[in-house]
Parts: structure tokens; C-alpha cells; sequence
């Protein structure tokens, strides 16, 4: 179990929508600062006085070394940055689909192996990674990356575990952002996100299931492939 207050928390993709929100529910919680990252600091716009502004883009190794470097008094992450390039994996184009990879996948990957000395330095604590429900649901490129963060995860939250590290995966469909705009369909607001990952974390839980469409697909997944792929049964 961690408990938020008097921690010290850094999330990336801080500047907006689900990163934001993350950053008013820490703070809420009782956390003593939070580093709100983003790959222009100059973005965030909340006058909290425990809210620091810092560089970190998640596509960039020396620019998550220099965070590293500055934020060491982190005991709580947020992975939270993350982009939608949606593209097919046998006809999209190949730059976006590697910069999803880039951004989903390597950046998570990259901002824990940065901080989980540091975690493990300040007597554990908690990593959150946000997933989603298309990482059990393929659709393309996207849900690609996600299922590729759900697997790092599970593999990472075995590892640090001896470290007195939490890792939390966070499964959600569309949430109500600029990034999900476009989309059909009920959308989860991103407090309810925050609050439900956070409940994980100081619930020691290793996932946060959030909403009708997260939760009806995982429901599904011991079934045959083509209940959740309607389009394959013949």
C-alpha cells in the first residue's frame, strides 16, 4: 500500500487533459510536490505552488536523464504521455507508427528504468502506466503499443516488487480529452481516471479497470478470439 500524502509524485504529459487531472487528484490526495512534465514545461498552467514545471520528453533518453537527475526525490510516476497515430499495421505508415512506439512503448520503458533507482533510493513506491482497453482489444498501431505496455508492466511490476515498488496498470476506453475528440461512443472523464488509478495505488492493486468499456472487455477475454472479433466467425 503507498500512501499519497507527504509524497512527492512526477507525471508526464502533465500540461493537459488526463495528465493534468492527474496532477489536481495527486495534489488533492495530499501529495507535498508534484513535477508536472512535459516536453514544454512552459505549457502547465497551474499556479499550485507545489506543482514544479520540468522538461521530459519521453522520446528523448537525455532528456529523461536529466529529469531523472533533477527529480530525485520521486517516489510516485506517473507514465501518463502518449499519442494516437491509429494506423494499420499493414498498410499505415511506418514513421507514425514507430513514433507511437516511440512515445507508448519506449517512453514508459525508458522514464522507469530512469526512476526506478530513484524510487527504490526514497523507500519505494508506486509507478502508474496508463494502458488502455484496446491493449486487450486490437484495432491497429495503437492498441499495439498499449498491449506492448501492458506486457512491459507485468514483467516490471515482478521485478521492482523486491524494491518496495507498486506498479499499477490502468485500463480505460475513451477518455474525455483533445486526444479521444473524434471518438464515438461514452467517454470516461478524466478525474474519474485519476482517482480510480490513485485508489489502485493506495489500495495496493496491480490494475484499475475504469469504466463499462474496460471492464466488458476484459470480461471477455477467457472466451474465443472471435467474440471479441465478431468480423472473423464465418
Amino acid at each position: 500500500m503507498t500512501d499519497i500524502t507527504g509524497r512527492i509524485a512526477l507525471v508526464t504529459g502533465a500540461n493537459r487533459g488526463l495528465g493534468a487531472a492527474f496532477v489536481t487528484a495527486l495534489l488533492e490526495r495530499g501529495a507535498s510536490k508534484v513535477y508536472a512534465a512535459a516536453r514544454r514545461p512552459e505549457t502547465v498552467t497551474s499556479r499550485d505552488p507545489r506543482v514544479v514545471p520540468l522538461e521530459l520528453d519521453v522520446t528523448d533518453a537525455d532528456s529523461i536523464q536529466r529529469a531523472a537527475a533533477i527529480a530525485t526525490d520521486v517516489s510516485i510516476l506517473v507514465n501518463n504521455a502518449g499519442i494516437a497515430a491509429n494506423q494499420s499495421l499493414v498498410t499505415g505508415d511506418l514513421d507514425e507508427i514507430h513514433r507511437e512506439l516511440d512515445t507508448n512503448f519506449w517512453g514508459p520503458v525508458l522514464v522507469t528504468r530512469a526512476f526506478a533507482p530513484v524510487l527504490e533510493a526514497n523507500g519505494g513506491g508506486a509507478i502508474v502506466n496508463m494502458h488502455s482497453a484496446l491493449s486487450w482489444l486490437a484495432t491497429g498501431s495503437y492498441s499495439a503499443t498499449k498491449a506492448a505496455l501492458w506486457s512491459a508492466s507485468n514483467s516490471a511490476r515482478v521485478e521492482l516488487a523486491p524494491a518496495g515498488i507498486q506498479v499499477v496498470g490502468v485500463h480505460v476506453g475513451y477518455v474525455d480529452t483533445e486526444m479521444a475528440a473524434g471518438a464515438p461512443g461514452v467517454k470516461v472523464p478524466p478525474s474519474q481516471v485519476a482517482e480510480e488509478a490513485l485508489d489502485a495505488v493506495a489500495n495496493d492493486e496491480a490494475e484499475a479497470v475504469v469504466g463499462d468499456t474496460a471492464q466488458l472487455v476484459k470480461s471477455r477475454l477467457h472466451e474465443d478470439v472471435r467474440v471479441l472479433y465478431p468480423q472473423l466467425a464465418k
